[in-house]
């Protein structure tokens, strides 16, 4: 499969097919800032299944609003791009998010409205000093605090608020300890008209972008069987439930 680079974006199409739908994803962390090698088992499997996969590339900072707008900006721009040079574009729009990218996509200026549907797996919301320890051991003895904008109350209550999309998917993983889908799950079924689930599945809080990193770094000898299954499941998880009254 052949990635390529379009600003901050990592492009992949599928292969010998048109597009059934685009994929705008956000990875974790410090994963993000090469998604087409930290996630590359998982959206190269989704790729397989026909979707256009648009990854987008960031370093996590403190003001998480702000990079949702400008992940929202980017996708929609290449949205737009794929109008502009092709004169189509697929109907069929999901977005997907892992940990901090969960987050994000949540966090997005149109609340979810622009797009078919939002998965989101392994939600993390933890707070500034929780997710960046040497924050907590700094903060105290020079006497400042910092939190992330919006702070994890805050996105709870934002997205109660102002997130509209009513088809999510809340995938969490056995072996999480860092998961936080529960919350998230409370703060979207208080809303009306919500549609979302929740699944549960084996694995850890890397699940999504481990086995990609393995096959990078050492090869396809390092795969591990169990998890190569446990990603394709994952793979057609997403897939089925994207579009459940479309043919594939």
């Amino acid at each position: 499969m052949h990635w390529r680079q379009q600003g901050e974006l990592w492009v992949l199409a599928p292969q010998r097919r048109d597009p059934i739908g685009v994929i705008d994803f956000i990875g974790g962390s410090y994963l993000a800032a090469t998604p087409q090698l930290s996630y590359r088992r998982l959206l190269e499997g989704l790729a397989d299944a026909g979707w256009l996969i648009h990854a987008w590339s960031y370093v996590p900072g403190f003001d998480h609003q702000s990079q949702a707008n400008a992940a929202w900006r980017c996708f929609r721009e290449a949205h737009q791009t794929l109008l502009r040079t092709q004169g189509t574009a697929p109907e069929l729009r999901l977005r997907l998010g892992h940990s901090l990218g969960c987050k994000l996509h949540l966090l997005a200026p149109d609340g979810g409205r622009n797009c078919d549907g939002v998965a989101a797996l392994a939600f993390n919301n933890f707070s500034a000093e929780r997710s960046v320890p040497l924050l907590a051991e700094l903060s105290q003895p020079l006497g400042f605090r910092t939190e992330f904008s919006p702070s994890p109350r805050e996105t709870l209550r934002q997205v109660q608020r102002s997130y509209r999309q009513p088809r999510t998917l809340v995938v969490r993983f056995q072996r999480d300890s860092l998961d936080q889908s529960e919350r998230l799950l409370t703060a979207l079924r208080a809303r009306e008209e919500d549609l979302s689930e929740l699944l549960t599945l084996p694995g850890d809080h890397l699940s999504p972008a481990s086995a990609g990193l393995r096959r990078t770094l050492i090869g396809r000898w390092a795969d591990d069987p169990t998890r190569a299954r446990d990603m394709k499941h994952l793979v057609d998880l997403i897939h089925t439930w994207s579009h459940p009254d479309r043919d594939p």
